[in-house]
């Protein structure tokens, strides 16, 4: 049996406004592959807008995957060959090599993942489900695609709540979205040297351990704050409630599907996804957020601080001073945006400040999760979820590389002073 077409009223009803923002809002989410939306995919969307919605995504994904690739590339070959050489192993960039294997890789690497996803989801869907051959496909190949490219669009109206208990479908979309949301530095470096663990650079060690520790921090999260909210994972069996959380875990750091009503979450399990998604998955892939190499910099500068070191070390090696900066620089300008966003969305609208503070940083960080609150935002507010979407996909990326190019050299160094702090 099909999960129902129906979903919560919240999600399925269609409000009354211009249509040309219904499509530029749909596009602007695609394109970022962030997946919010205004409108429900399966019912408001022909199948030839779904098409269209699709490319965009695939567009949308490859972009951002090639542009910030291009832009490691850019930095590595505006250093000399000293500098070059010293920062390569932790730069987003895959290696000193040229544009056409670093496109050669992204297009290879995201056709082998989506096709063997929607294979086994073309196959669960025929043979677990009942559909038609043809619809089969093409449900398998546009949740493929929508899950490694960290989208969150879905061809049901309640996204994968009807799924929430299946592993044969859940499993290999979470792979996708793991897949797609490590970056290309991570996925040219297992390629080359997956039994040589060693010649890791800096970058790969970083999202890989922050990938395991953070959902392995989600599905406990989950697990903890929902196990007895019988909206959520209180209704289903203990498995079934492992199998959710580990989904939620995967997907709220970066692509935006739901096996769970977030609108019915506890508000501190709204405020701890808060945190995940604004951190995001590794560079240079489809994933948004600040980045797990960005996250876990600051983490070890934190911790060098409350050991009363000097230099910041991390897995081996130490930390460049402007490193420090880059990163401090980019949370700090995210935070503002997304706070500023929020500050907005409150005075455009009456809910609640959790609610609003989800949808920002849903927003930013290209997650795509809602509490049910998107559509029912005024036009003002759709904008400024837009203009999140849109910064949120390019903005830390370009405020890291135009860091890294910019030249710090001072003829003038000013008498060293340290103020109070705290």
């Amino acid at each position: 049996m099909l999960p129902s077409a129906g979903g919560p009223a919240r999600l399925g009803r269609r409000r009354l406004r211009p249509a040309q923002l219904e499509a530029a809002f749909t596009a602007t989410s695609a394109t970022t592959v962030t997946g919010l939306g205004v409108v429900d995919t399966p019912t408001f969307w022909t199948g030839f807008g779904q098409a269209v919605i699709l490319g965009l995504i695939k567009v949308g994904g490859l972009g951002v995957m090639t542009f910030t690739a291009l832009l490691g590339l850019i930095v590595l070959h505006r250093m000399d060959l000293a500098h070059r050489l010293e920062t390569a192993a932790s730069t987003r960039a895959p290696g000193l090599g040229d544009l056409r294997s670093v496109l050669a890789t992204v297009v290879g690497f995201s056709a082998l993942v989506e096709s063997l996803v929607a294979v086994a989801l073309t196959l669960r869907l025929l043979l677990g489900y009942g559909m038609s051959p043809g619809k089969a496909l093409a449900n398998g190949v546009f949740h493929a695609v929508s899950a490694f490219n960290n989208a969150g669009f879905a061809l049901f109206s309640t996204n994968l709540m009807g799924f929430v208990g299946d592993p044969f479908v859940c499993l290999p979309i979470a792979a996708a979205i793991i897949s797609g949301g490590l970056g290309l530095p991570v996925v040219a470096a297992l390629r080359r040297h997956a039994r040589h663990p060693e010649r890791w650079s800096l970058t790969v060690r970083l999202v890989l351990v922050g990938t395991a520790v953070l959902l392995a921090a989600g599905t406990a999260m989950y697990l903890l704050l929902e196990w007895a909210n019988p909206a959520t994972l209180g209704a289903l069996p203990p498995a079934e409630r492992v199998l959710a959380a580990f989904f939620q875990s995967v997907t709220v750091r970066t692509a935006g599907f739901n096996s769970l009503d977030y609108g019915r979450m506890h508000p501190v399990t709204l405020l701890a996804t808060d945190a995940l998604m604004f951190i995001g998955a590794g560079p240079a892939g489809t994933a948004g957020g600040i980045k797990i190499t960005t996250a876990g910099v600051l983490f070890f500068i934190v911790l060098t601080e409350i050991r009363g070191q000097g230099a910041v070390h991390a897995f081996g090696r130490r930390l460049s001073r402007s490193t420090h900066r880059e990163a401090i620089t980019v949370v700090l300008l995210s935070v503002l945006v997304v706070v500023t966003a929020t500050a907005m969305l409150m005075g455009l609208s009456a809910f609640s400040t959790d609610q609003l503070a989800f949808e920002a940083v849903s927003a930013f960080a290209t997650v795509g999760l809602s509490t049910g609150i998107t559509a029912q935002l005024p036009p003002a507010g759709q904008t400024v979820l837009m203009v999140l979407m849109l910064l949120g996909r390019v903005g830390p990326a370009t405020v890291a590389g135009s860091l890294a190019l910019t030249p710090r050299t001072r003829h003038v160094e000013y008498p060293k002073e340290r103020p109070l702090i705290g």
